[in-house]
């Protein structure tokens, strides 16, 4: 939709430029979308990856989006390796092709596909002590000059989107995305809480209204567990008429004070 010119999607195609302009062009980027699950994580490893349309009843030009980058198999081996050893099981993966998660995102921000990309998958089951560690382990010695994008959704509740809206679930969406941009951004509380409450993510306010199943929301938990500390920017959009955020973590931007999170 924000690629077909939908103008409920404006903020998100704004932002998502917006911090393109914030930093550095990266060398090349590592997406976690989620659109991917698998028994086990799964990084892309082809040298030209092509584009999977994982979607239907679209108008046909969203099934002619091209997104020419090249791949990086020798990034997506380096990060198997270090998954394995690490303990969380890896595999290198031939075929899949790129998903929305991924060129959607990436045609807004780099339009040009001039930067090496692997995607990596979620790993069924969802479990968010996985996906931290998933995260910790991606930003072991990882080169400052690699990107990762977590691809999801602050809220994702699809049934939410297609019926008629009311006070009380504007309330529900807000109450969770305060929650959230609290955790993600505040600096008075430690690290050792900022973990617990992605661990606990379930016991935030409304947060199975706002995520009836987590799949939108753990590569934000990725992101976190790579970086290991407050986020330096919030972005608070609006999309479908629904309350969501972008989190940016970026060692060249000055961390946000807490009264720059509203």
């Amino acid at each position: 939709m924000p690629l077909l010119g939908d103008i409920s999607h404006q903020q998100l195609v704004e932002t998502l430029t917006n911090i393109t302009q914030q930093i550095k062009k990266p060398k090349a980027i590592i997406v976690i979308s989620a659109h991917w699950e698998a028994r086990q994580v799964r990084v892309t490893h082809q040298k030209t990856p092509d584009l999977r349309y994982d979607y239907n009843g679209f108008p046909e030009a969203s099934y002619t989006f091209k997104y020419p980058c090249a791949g990086a198999p020798e990034l997506a081996e380096q990060l198997v390796s270090k998954l394995n050893t690490a303990g969380i099981d890896a595999e290198l993966e031939e075929n899949r092709g790129l998903d929305h998660g991924v060129f959607v995102p990436l045609t807004i921000m780099y339009p040009d596909a001039d930067i090496p990309c692997i995607q990596l998958s979620l790993v069924k089951g969802l479990d968010p002590d996985l996906h931290l560690k998933l995260g910790e382990v991606i930003a072991e010695n990882l080169a400052e000059d690699v990107l990762i994008i977590g691809s999801g959704f602050s809220f994702h509740n699809m049934r939410a989107f297609f019926t008629k809206d009311d006070l009380a679930h504007q309330q529900m969406n807000q109450s969770f995305e305060d929650w959230l941009v609290e955790t993600c951004s505040s600096q008075t509380i430690t690290e050792e809480q900022r973990m617990v409450r992605f661990k606990e993510w379930e016991q935030a306010p409304y947060a199975r209204y706002c995520h009836p199943r987590e799949e939108h929301l753990l590569p934000l938990h990725v992101c976190y567990g790579a970086a290991g500390r407050a986020c330096d920017v919030v972005y608070s959009i609006s999309i479908l008429d629904k309350k969501a955020s972008m989190y940016l973590w970026s060692s060249r931007i000055p961390p946000m004070s807490d009264s720059n999170t509203e």
